[in-house]
């Protein structure tokens, strides 16, 4: 349990919280998260639907993906980081996150088969292609040539953009050349814009 502010009458109230979700053991978890329901809490004095953000461990054990949805706390972060070092994660691939929608972001792009690494590279030639600042976000990935669907928000609306799954092979192509930004990437790390930014721009 923990205290939640009601952003609408501004009065506090307690909410369940989800610790972990093991997508063997609780795939309907997995379903409230893809859906955002997992996150959404109704104020029981004004009844408003409200955003609640809580610390979270997604595993998926059949894909060695450990993905923390952080409070923002550095000795949180540096104990999650203690627990999954060692042999028994030999092979996985670690993330931190800091919002519920990255969380659910990043699950998508592991569940479609895809690197995050390669696909923020595949962001950062897409906002230089459009000659924008946006803020992408993957939707989805579909079609026979496995066009990549990307959205960010506009004026007030969520605007699309495709990207021929090219761009994607390309981005592989230059991280095989460059191992040392997967390299960065070991232990559980924040990846995202930043990330790559760090290394391209």
């Amino acid at each position: 349990m923990f205290q939640l502010k009601c952003p609408n009458c501004g009065k506090a109230f307690e909410v369940e919280a989800v610790a972990a979700i093991n997508t063997e053991r609780d795939p309907e978890l997995k379903e409230r998260l893809l859906s955002g329901e997992l996150f959404l809490r109704e104020c029981p004095h004004c009844g408003a639907r409200t955003l609640a953000k809580f610390p979270l461990l997604y595993h998926d054990p059949a894909e060695k993906l450990m993905i923390w949805l952080s409070d923002g706390s550095a000795d949180t972060e540096a104990r999650m980081q203690a627990a999954v070092t060692g042999n028994d994660f030999e092979g996985y691939t670690g993330r931190i996150v800091d919002t519920p929608g990255a969380l659910i972001e990043k699950v998508k792009i592991f569940d479609a088969g895809l690197d995050d690494i390669t696909l923020e590279m595949a962001k950062f030639v897409t906002r230089q292609e459009l000659g924008k600042d946006a803020d992408l976000l993957f939707f989805g990935l579909d079609g026979a040539d496995n066009e990549i669907t990307l959205t960010y928000p506009e004026a007030g609306q969520m605007q699309m953009v495709r990207i021929g799954f090219n761009v994607y092979e390309d981005c592989a192509g230059i991280l095989l050349r460059n191992p040392d930004i997967k390299k960065a990437a070991t232990g559980l790390s924040r990846v995202g814009r930043s990330f790559v930014e760090g290394f391209l721009a």
